[in-house]
């Protein structure tokens, strides 16, 4: 560490705690839990920050896995947003053990800042619960948990270092419940009115509908298993839906669609259909002043280097995922656009971001080209790659929440930006 880097009270603290940092990180990887069972992943990530000075509060918004961890007082009322539940089967293919650590490192090195500096503020570090199923901060937006902020900071693991200038999804998740008459599938099944049948004829109506709707939609769906054989017919079927796209409009357009579909094809099959909305949230809001920001403070922040044998790591992994690269694995920062990105994904998060300014950075935990969800994205975020990229990610949070307190002083402004914020305004 040079002498810039030694005054840097942020980069002093990341690496002086960077092994526990890592700890931390790697038990959540070691201990995947899928939503709303993350007992061992938030209670580690709460004892994290316990021990590092915060006080916790625990069962957020009445949720088990979920907390609030809390450092100072007055304002500005800063929230990082943190995350820990992993994928079924495929455990940490998105990051979160990487996510939740990192997120809860900026926190305590800022606190460290302001411990030295005299800032005043609060820093709170939310465990978010249940991410993957679009729930968690859902769920606790709605106990108005977040209201009282002037500001939320997350990030997400992804192939490259960047502010996340993307406008993420507004999503409908509903299950779709079909109901018919059982009866011998050979015998008797004139006597049956098959929920399979139903649930299939309405997945061939939603992909009719596709031809119908604007090209950012995106409707998939998948089978839930209701456990009976085949010389049975089915008397329940049971699908899940994700309808997504950039405008919650257009979502709530396609998501009515899609329920027709359902309701005629139990009309077509003699059954009847029970539809449930499993969670909901709008697009992304863009700050376009936070992304500007936090750009600036990043530029300020030196990405990672890696050695001979990450690099050795990252070929070899493309070659056998067949990642898209050709050769080049990492990249430093990554420009700032000059218009949101539309993107075809969606977070929780979003949600939030109608209630407070939110900012979200993205940070090269695995190669270049490698998908989310993906067990190759699940290797590199249990190894020293990804825990670099997490590293980094800490301290452009820290570093951009430290220069956005350092310009926003001005008398009332909080004030004024929460008001604006709750009009709808995008700041």
């Amino acid at each position: 560490m040079d002498h810039i880097e030694k005054e840097n009270r942020i980069a002093v603290w990341l690496a002086d705690h960077r092994e526990d940092v890592i700890r931390t990180a790697d038990y959540i990887f070691q201990h995947p839990e899928t939503a709303y069972k993350e007992e061992l992943s938030s209670a580690c990530l709460a004892a994290f920050l316990e021990k590092n000075g915060f006080q916790v509060e625990e069962k957020t918004a009445g949720i088990d896995t979920a907390f609030t961890a809390v450092w100072g007082e007055g304002r500005p009322r800063i929230g990082f947003l943190a995350e820990y539940d992993a994928l079924p089967e495929l455990g940490h293919a998105c990051g979160h053990n990487l996510l939740g650590a990192g997120a809860a490192a900026a926190a305590c090195a800022l606190k460290a800042d302001m411990e030295k500096t005299g800032a005043p503020g609060t820093l709170r570090v939310y465990g978010c619960p249940a991410e993957e199923i679009m729930s968690g901060k859902i769920a606790m937006n709605q106990a108005g948990v977040f209201d009282d902020l002037d500001i939320a900071v997350t990030w997400h693991p992804f192939d490259r270092n960047r502010v996340s200038n993307d406008i993420w999804q507004a999503q409908d998740i509903k299950n779709y419940t079909f109901h018919g008459v059982s009866a011998h599938a050979s015998r008797s099944p004139e006597d049956g009115r098959s929920a399979l049948d139903a649930a299939e004829l309405m997945n061939v109506g939603v992909n009719y509908l596709r031809e119908h709707v604007p090209t950012d939609v995106r409707m998939h769906y998948a089978y839930r298993d209701n456990g009976q054989p085949a010389n049975v017919v089915p008397d329940l079927a049971k699908t899940n839906y994700f309808i997504r796209s950039s405008l919650r409009a257009r979502t709530e357009d396609a998501s009515r669609r899609v329920d027709d579909c359902a309701r005629g094809a139990a009309l077509m099959t003699g059954t009847t259909v029970e539809i449930e909305l499993v969670a909901s949230c709008r697009e992304m809001k863009i700050d376009r002043g936070l992304t500007e920001l936090y750009y600036e403070a990043m530029t300020k922040v030196p990405t990672p280097v890696y050695t001979e044998e990450e690099l050795e790591f990252a070929g070899r992994i493309s070659q056998e995922a067949g990642l898209d690269n050709g050769g080049e694995y990492f990249r430093g920062l990554e420009p700032l656009e000059d218009e949101p990105v539309p993107i075809s994904i969606g977070t929780d998060a979003a949600e939030v971001s109608h209630t407070v300014p939110l900012i979200t950075l993205s940070a090269a935990t695995m190669c270049r080209g490698t998908p989310l969800h993906h067990w190759a994205a699940a290797r590199q975020a249990g190894m020293s790659i990804g825990q670099k990229g997490m590293l980094y990610a800490a301290r452009c949070m820290a570093e951009g929440t430290k220069l956005w307190m350092e310009r926003n002083t001005e008398k009332n402004y909080f004030e004024k930006r929460t008001k604006k914020n709750q009009e709808g305004m995008i700041l």
